[in-house]
Order: C-alpha cells, then structure tokens, then sequence
C-alpha cells in the first residue's frame, strides 16, 4: 500500500480541496477512485482521456522467442519454443503468448524495429533519442515529459506523468525530463511494497555510482507531513536548507508551479485511490491474477513474479484517475544465461497482462483513447550463446501496439530467417513515438519547444506515424 503522513479525518464531506491534507484523506476514509471521478464529472471537472501506456520490457525482448519465430531455422537459432497459429493466416508467435495469438485482432505487431542506440536503458523507449542527444543542455525530454508541458496544468488533480518503472538502474532514472527542467519530472510512487524488484549486487553498486539522483527507494520524504504541506510558509522555508542543491539543478526556478502543482495532487485525493489496489472491483482484479500453468517456477533474482501482471491494472487506474502517460517495466529479459527457462516465466505474464488490460480498456470504453506500446531497447542474437542465453541485438527488436484508434489486427515488417536482421519495412523508434504523438493530438514533427538557450527544438527531428495503424 502506499504510506502517508498527516492527520486522520473522520469524513470527507464539505471539506474544501486544500483540506483534503493527506492524498489518502478520501480514499482512505471509504471514497473510492470512481466515486472520486463521479462526483468531479458532475462538478464538471475533467480532462481530455488520451492517453500513453509505456511498458518497457528491461533488458531486451527475444524477438524469434515471442512474435517472431523461426521453425525453419538451425536448433542453435530456433530454440526450445513452438511455434503456434494466431488469428491472422499464415502467421505465427512463440507458443508462450497464446492470448494475443487467439486475439491479434486486437494489437498490431512489430517485427523490424531498427536504430537501437544499443544503451542498457529505456532512455530511447522514453523521448526516441539518444541520451547523447542535447546532453549539453540537459537532454531530451521524456514523452511524459512533453506531454506535461504541453498538455498539463498546475490544478489538474493528477499528475500528467507518473513512472513507475522499477528495472534496472538506469532504467529506473529513464523517465527525465532533460532540457525542460524538474517542474516536468515526472511523479514517481514508491510501488515497491506492491511489487518488488531486487537488485543484484552489481546493479545497486552502479545505481550507488550514479549518485544522489538515481536512487532504489521512491518513498517520499518523511519530513514533509501534511501540516507542512498545509502551511507554505513553512514548506517553502524548509526547503531553503536545500537552496544550494535547488539552485544547482535549476529547481528554483519552477518551485511555485511545481509545489502548487505538487499539494494539488496530494490533496485531491484521486492519486492515492488510483494507486490502493485493494479498491478494485474483486472481479477485475482476478482478470489481471495469472491462472494456473501461466509462468514457471524458476525465477531469476532479478525477474518478476506473478504479481506483476497487476502494474497493467495500476496502470489503467492512474490513467482512469487523470494522468496522460504511464512508464511501466516488466524484468527481467536481460538473458545471457537461461534465456528458455527466463522466458518461460516472463512472457506469459506480458501476454496474460496485455490481454487483461487491452479488454478491461475495452469493456470500459476507454481503449480508443488509451495507446498502448511495449518494447524495450534492443533485440536479442539469433543464435544461442555457450551458456543457454542470448545476448545483446541492436540490430532489430520487436514491438506491440494497441488501443488509441489504431488499426490492429497485422503485422508491421519482416526480418531474414534467423531474425536477425530487417527484410521489409523497417521501423524506428521515432517512428513509434510520432504515432503515439499524433494519438494524443500533438504533431511532433511540427510543433517546439524552447530550450534553455531560447531555441526552438522539434519534439521530434524524424519519424512518421505508421501509415499503416491510421
């Protein structure tokens, strides 16, 4: 659950919205997430509901070992899978994502995503960039990030991003907002009572390397009760110890749309209830429970387990509560060792918890608005290495779409008989982005935004929508 401080109210009603001190103040006391978003559409309070579902699949996507199998090729490439038929003729995926082959009307597969930056991160799932790109003036932007900018307001009730990947180090620090500065940050719960991820060893010595700014905790600061956040004043004074770290990193500068923002969204009460899963209807929460024979029992130190498949249902509730765009992560597919036993557990979870969120969206009405992508920074080598795994692979990945009035039910390009390489219709990850872009009404490709130096900078320098999803 997600802990918080203040005072206790015994009830809810008639208080204004700055008494609402704790962002659990109405939830906790009974009021649940829908009679939250009841009672503001009847108030006439609301927003547009397009919307982004980022998954990030942490450490590469076996392309051959998902949508894209090779029967035909040598043992050493094919693997220990079966191919199985879907719903589109001629067309196969693994046999571990038999959801989506029985529903492939609902989503459109990619199988040559091209230009990898090859980074062990989802900085690229993130903005579409390099993180070498404009580092000099603090990167790029995050789509969340943008979307914040462009399409939040300091009194929306919930955040226009919230990140909730908990991959790897790096990936976990993904999600910036680069040049735009901290006031686009996007906001990020600590989930880890709901679902944990450990870290191996090496991976918290690199996160400790990184510093300050990438840490395995998300929990917010004790020190910043309900009664602080009451009083400015007294906020704004206790934030002056940390002046001289604020003035570093520009912080300053966006304090007052940033805190007003901030106490807006833990005093409106909509975040905590998106986030309590212990208010969803019993019967929508066992579509997202895996059932029997869905994973295996021999789960890597750093990969997910069963519970997983509920960030899919996090994610519908804080895009139902308000937020424009969610960051989730899936681990661990960074499988150099055990690559088959690995994937065994891992895939059917993404199949399960796609499936479950594309048809919760669905019977909600919601899945015309709300895009879906799932991907992750690079592919993996065709051919098995020595100790059972498969290693790094830039050259070609996969990816899955769904929702915001795309058209699903194909598949988008064609790679050679290992999967190795694009034959027809390569795809970048720019590409993805103008499409998710255009879904939530933005031209990436036509519009800017100032950077710090005053110059206008494109939300994208290349890139097409799919023509093919329109």
């Amino acid at each position: 659950m997600l802990s918080l401080l203040g005072n206790a109210y015994q009830n809810c009603d008639g208080l204004s919205r700055r008494s609402f001190l704790t962002a659990g103040a109405c939830g906790f006391a009974g009021l649940t997430l829908a009679d939250l978003l009841r009672a503001e559409s009847a108030a006439g309070i609301g927003s547009s509901n397009k919307a982004v579902i980022n998954v990030h699949l942490d450490g590469g996507p076996p392309q051959m070992d998902m949508i894209d199998p090779k029967p035909l090729a040598p043992t050493e490439i094919r693997g220990e899978f079966l191919p199985i038929a879907t719903k589109l003729p001629g067309v196969q995926f693994s046999e571990l994502m038999p959801q989506l082959a029985a529903h492939t009307d609902k989503f459109a597969f990619v199988r040559s995503l091209v230009e990898s930056a090859g980074r062990h991160d989802a900085f690229q799932c993130q903005s579409g960039y390099s993180n070498k790109d404009l580092a000099s003036i603090g990167g790029r932007p995050a789509m969340g990030s943008v979307v914040s900018k462009l399409k939040g307001q300091p009194t929306d009730k919930a955040p226009a991003f919230v990140d909730i990947m908990q991959g790897r180090p790096l990936v976990r620090n993904s999600g910036r907002p680069g040049f735009l500065g901290p006031s686009f940050q996007g906001f990020r719960p600590d989930i880890s009572e709901l679902f944990h991820r450990e870290l191996e060893a090496g991976m918290k010595n690199e996160l400790k390397a990184k510093g300050a700014d990438h840490t395995t905790s998300l929990t917010l600061d004790a020190s910043l009760t309900a009664r602080r956040l009451n009083d400015r004043t007294q906020l704004l004074a206790g934030l002056d110890s940390l002046r001289r770290d604020v003035d570093a990193s520009g912080m300053m500068s966006a304090m007052d749309s940033f805190t007003q923002q901030a106490v807006g969204i833990l005093t409106s009460g909509r975040l905590a209830a998106a986030l309590d899963l212990s208010q969803e209807d019993p019967s929508v929460l066992a579509q997202y429970t895996p059932k029997n024979g869905v994973g295996a029992d021999d789960r890597f130190v750093t990969a997910e387990g069963p519970d997983a498949i509920r960030k899919f249902l996090l994610a519908r509730r804080l895009i139902e509560a308000g937020v424009r765009c969610v960051s989730v992560t899936i681990s661990d597919f960074d499988t150099h060792s055990k690559n088959f036993s690995r994937m065994r557990e891992l895939v059917p979870y993404v199949d399960h918890g796609l499936h479950a969120l594309v048809t919760d969206l669905e019977n909600r009405g919601m899945l015309d608005d709300v895009s879906i992508v799932v991907w992750g920074e690079f592919g993996r080598t065709p051919r098995i290495n020595k100790n059972g795994g498969r290693d790094h692979w830039p050259r070609v990945g996969p990816a899955i779409l769904a929702g915001g009035g795309m058209q699903g039910g194909q598949v988008i390009g064609a790679t050679d008989r290992s999967a190795g390489a694009p034959t027809e219709r390569p795809v970048t990850y720019k590409d993805i982005f103008a499409t998710l872009y255009r879904n939530l009404g933005i031209d990436a490709l036509d519009i800017t935004i100032d950077d710090p130096h005053g110059r206008p900078q494109y939300i994208l320098d290349a890139g097409q929508p799919l023509r093919e999803l329109s």
